[in-house]
């Protein structure tokens, strides 16, 4: 099968030696997005929880939207926390970004994520 390199300027530019996402055939596999600006790389909400939260879920609909598609297409959701209590928080926010039937998830604790981060999420879309 072949793969496709998907990129937008309207996510965070890779910060290392991968693609914002790869397509191959049906399904899109979009890389982890911690909650960087777009614009300015710099993270955002290094005191806010919520606001990381959302740039992370942000980061992730502009990758999707750079693909062709919606986060409406999610078939499953990781979520990596450094701190598992703000597990609600995910929650509460994703129903923001998605409706049922959600997509399946799974939710990690890690000791840490690049530059900082407080979270990170991958997406596998089906199109």
């Amino acid at each position: 099968m072949n793969r496709i390199a998907i990129h937008t300027d309207a996510a965070p530019a890779a910060i290392g030696t991968y693609s914002q996402a790869i397509r191959t055939g049906e399904l899109i596999f979009v890389s982890g997005q911690i909650p960087l600006d777009p614009q300015t790389g710099e993270l955002v909400g290094t005191d806010n929880i919520e606001q990381q939260i959302r740039q992370v879920f942000e980061n992730l609909k502009a990758v999707a939207t750079g693909a062709g598609t919606t986060l409406a297409e999610a078939a499953k959701i990781t979520v990596y926390l450094t701190d598992l209590t703000h597990f609600a928080s995910v929650n509460e926010i994703m129903t923001e970004y998605f409706e049922q039937p959600y997509p399946a998830r799974a939710a990690l604790g890690v000791a840490s994520l690049p530059r900082g981060a407080a979270i990170e999420a991958d997406a596998i879309l089906i199109v």
